[in-house]
């Protein structure tokens, strides 16, 4: 039995977090917010020359790995390292591009307004990353310890969690009465003790208590 080409296993499992389908390269700022997504995310590949209904369609140009090279280059920040490679297939080129989860987090790339902002990869798309998330990458990259003074505010944003399976953060700061940057610490502390978690749902973010239990 005849063994299916590498790229077209990798077609049929569809986009998701680690896989997206580029039709073409045609703007290197744009192509950045994915090569920093993957980077600061779990790493990923980039077939392009493929639509996004998984169709091989070619590379229309040599220059889209020139593309992707400024890209990762010029508009990430800081500079995202990849391999890449092509790949004949049914007589047209399919540049496979590969990123690695970095170490260097968190990788910045510019929004549509020209403004660096940090990305992350979530199933099949590119999302901004929150203050609580950038300042859990912040902590984790330190050596310092997580020290939290458990008290009457930190009890009431728990026990306002176990009752509230989603809450976003405009609740939690008129629950806490904290400002952005000292619920953003807070949060951010409680995530890396692995009482909560944070999930993008709509455009924005909510927090889950991981544990309920009487409080």
């Amino acid at each position: 039995m005849k063994k299916q080409h590498p790229i077209k296993l990798l077609i049929k499992q569809g986009e998701g977090l680690q896989l997206d389908f580029k039709f073409e390269i045609s703007d290197a700022a744009k192509i950045a917010r994915s090569l920093v997504a993957f980077a600061n995310t779990k790493g990923g590949k980039l077939l392009v020359g493929v639509k996004d209904n998984g169709s091989i369609a070619g590379i229309r140009s040599e220059e889209e790995i020139y593309m992707i090279d400024n890209a990762a280059k010029r508009f990430c920040k800081p500079e995202i390292n990849f391999t890449s490679r092509e790949w004949n297939i049914e007589g047209k080129k399919i540049l496979e591009v590969n990123i690695a989860r970095s170490k260097n987090y968190p990788h910045k790339a510019p929004d549509h307004k020209g403004k660096y902002k940090a990305y992350y990869r979530h199933e099949d798309e590119n999302l901004l990353v929150n203050g609580v998330q950038l300042k859990v990458w912040t902590k984790q990259n330190s050596l310092d310890n997580i020290n939290i003074t458990y008290g009457e505010t930190e009890q009431e944003l728990m026990k306002h969690l176990n009752t509230h399976n989603d809450s976003d953060f405009i609740t939690l700061q008129d629950v806490s009465g904290l400002n952005k940057h000292n619920l953003e610490n807070l949060l951010s502390d409680f995530i890396l003790m692995d009482l909560i978690e944070l999930h993008p749902e709509n455009d924005s973010y909510i927090f889950r208590l991981k544990i309920h239990k009487e409080i």
